[in-house]
């Protein structure tokens, strides 16, 4: 069941999920999972399972984040299709909302 998100949701977001969308963000509307994986990989140094990351878009989708879309076949899959990932209105507010968040958070402190 889908769930719509409300105002004050981005909180719900936990800590991979953010990191996630702010890989979609710099990805565009074609992203999949390989290249947010890859992306993710590169600007954090963390290995992960693509599993990971499918799992946190499925969920990222159910709570009204982002939406899917089956391509088109490719001949460099083998025939196969790619599932494409955009961010919705409600994803893009979700993590604007706690970027603000925590550049308030760490303003004044010295650490960036």
């Amino acid at each position: 069941m889908k769930h719509i998100a409300t105002r004050g949701s981005a909180f719900a977001l936990g800590d991979f999920e953010q990191i996630v969308l702010l890989a979609m963000v710099r990805l565009g509307p074609d992203a999949y999972g390989a290249t947010i994986r890859r992306e993710i990989e590169a600007r954090t140094g963390r290995e992960l399972a693509i599993s990971a990351v499918y799992i946190t878009l499925d969920r990222l989708e159910n709570k009204g984040f982002v939406k899917s879309r089956v391509g088109d076949p490719t001949p460099q899959r083998g025939g196969r299709r790619r599932k494409h990932f955009a961010l919705l209105p409600a994803g893009q507010r979700a993590i604007t909302q706690v970027c603000r968040t925590f550049s308030q958070m760490v303003e004044g402190l010295g650490l960036t």
